[in-house]
């Protein structure tokens, strides 16, 4: 007869002494653990999705409860915790990138700095071209601005207060900031003043300068850079200042800890608070409803499709795994609308779930948030286009090919804040004659699509950071093994 007792293997550990190997049954309270070991280890996470969805629902019920639009006022007090939040987050970019810039710089050698460097700065410009291109293909494929009732004949004549070469130009200036202090707050811009006689050619405007409110991120990060350079090439004797910076880093990303426990509240009212502001639902579905789809769809396309596939042909990883890592990151992103605020964030979720070098992570996503904008490249060329349907403005290939890079080149430039794609979108308008004011048309559905594209953006960012460490590993091995030695 078969003993129905539960078989134990039998074997030697390494002292030869026998140990029993425990069934099924015994390891059941260590299945459990693990269990619950992984539900704790994305119980923030969670919560955070949750926040987003509770802040759809309570902005829903508070708008339909209202019989009367709600005022300024109670939508600032709606707002109030989330802003609060949002403040928070705001409060770690500056340390948090300067820090982060110069400690990872310092701590590589100087031709692997500048080997991370291309590649990350190669994949980022080159997902943004392809997100203008994939934007461009569905607009003029599904055109959703035409037979719009907005749609008129002929050209505009209204002015406009900005040049594509001048805002480039300011992009450069911008790169160079002749006041650090100054840089934290505010940045360049350059403002076209209309002469005392109207003359019909912009180029013979007057032009001034102003300050304009807002941190100067490039100019942060290109400073940044070049001190991390320094104290890379000075070696010992720039130790010390490197070691402060890395004191900094991991002083805010503690903080940071504390800080985005608040982020499933926070992100709640964000949510709950543009719901309630927003006039009516009816113009998602009405005459923006095709190029809201538009939009949507591109964005989707070059988040789960574009991206991956891209990760998965460089590293061989199962991408959706290392999104599903990301997920605070992008619930984060969603409600802040803002790429720079999510930072913090981002790279924790790097460092801590997808086991980025902080190095790299630390390297790689401030440069990430300052020039690779995959979301605002797109909705930039999308918006540009749909305008010029509604307004019956026929584009030739040379416009398409214009539109193109000056929605790359807009995108960079654009500041990781809420809604900064609108002002870069100025610059796009310029390139199809189209004046600043047709902004208009697209603002009514901008504050959704601004979480989207946002959202993608800190995606992006995240997928070049981990092809650049994957493409990167044998050299930080080799520098680890050098460093191993000498030390």
């Amino acid at each position: 007869m078969e003993s129905e007792l539960p078989v134990k293997k039998l074997s030697l550990n390494g002292d030869n002494h026998l140990e029993i190997d425990h069934d099924d049954e015994d390891n059941k309270p260590a299945k459990k653990n693990k269990c619950l070991s992984c539900l704790k280890s994305s119980l923030l996470t969670l919560l955070t999705v949750v926040g987003v969805l509770a802040g759809v629902a309570l902005g829903f019920i508070l708008k339909t409860t209202s019989n009367t639009s709600w005022s300024s006022r109670q939508v600032m007090y709606v707002n109030f915790l989330g802003d609060l939040f949002l403040r928070m987050l705001k409060s770690l970019i500056l340390p948090l990138i300067v820090s982060s810039l110069i400690s990872a710089i310092a701590n590589l050698d100087l031709s692997l700095s500048g080997r991370i460097a291309r590649r990350a700065i190669l994949f980022y410009l080159t997902t943004t071209f392809c997100s203008v291109v994939l934007g461009m293909i569905l607009v003029v494929s599904i055109q959703p601005g035409k037979g719009s009732k907005d749609q008129e004949e002929g050209t505009h004549t209204a002015l406009r207060n900005v040049t594509t070469v001048d805002t480039l130009l300011d992009l450069v200036r911008n790169m160079v900031p002749n006041n650090l202090i100054q840089a934290c707050t505010q940045q360049y811009r350059t403002v076209l003043v209309e002469p005392d006689e109207y003359v019909d050619d912009i180029y013979k405007w007057n032009v001034s300068s102003e300050m304009v409110d807002g941190m100067n991120i490039l100019g942060l990060v290109v400073f940044s850079a070049i001190t991390g350079v320094a104290l890379a090439r000075l070696q010992d004797e720039g130790k010390a200042l490197a070691n402060f910076f890395q004191s900094v880093m991991s002083t805010m990303m503690t903080i940071t800890r504390w800080v985005i426990w608040l982020s499933p509240v926070g992100i709640c009212f964000l949510v709950a608070a543009k719901i309630v502001e927003m006039e009516s639902l009816d113009v998602l579905l009405g005459k923006l409803g095709m190029y809201f789809i538009t939009v949507t769809v591109g964005l989707l396309i070059q988040g789960f499709i574009v991206l991956p596939a891209l990760y998965l042909i460089m590293t061989r990883h199962n991408p959706f795994s290392y999104v599903s890592n990301l997920g605070q990151a992008l619930a984060t992103a969603f409600g802040t609308a803002s790429s720079s605020a999510t930072l913090p964030v981002a790279i924790k979720c790097l460092e801590e779930k997808n086991h980025i070098d902080p190095r790299v992570a630390r390297f790689c996503l401030p440069i990430g948030v300052t020039i690779n904008m995959d979301g605002t490249a797109l909705y930039e060329a999308v918006a540009a286009i749909f305008i010029a349907q509604i307004r019956g403005v026929d584009l030739s290939i040379g416009n398409l090919v214009a539109i193109s890079i000056t929605a790359t080149a807009a995108s960079i430039g654009a500041a990781g804040i809420p809604q900064a794609g609108l002002v870069t979108m100025v610059m796009v308008l310029d390139t199809v004659g189209l004046p600043a004011e047709d902004v208009s048309l697209i603002l009514a559905v901008d504050w959704i699509l601004d979480r989207f594209r946002t959202t993608i953006n800190v995606m992006g960012d995240a997928i070049g950071a981990g092809i650049v460490y994957y493409l990167s590993k044998k050299d930080l091995e080799k520098l680890d093994a050098k460093n191993a030695q000498e030390s």
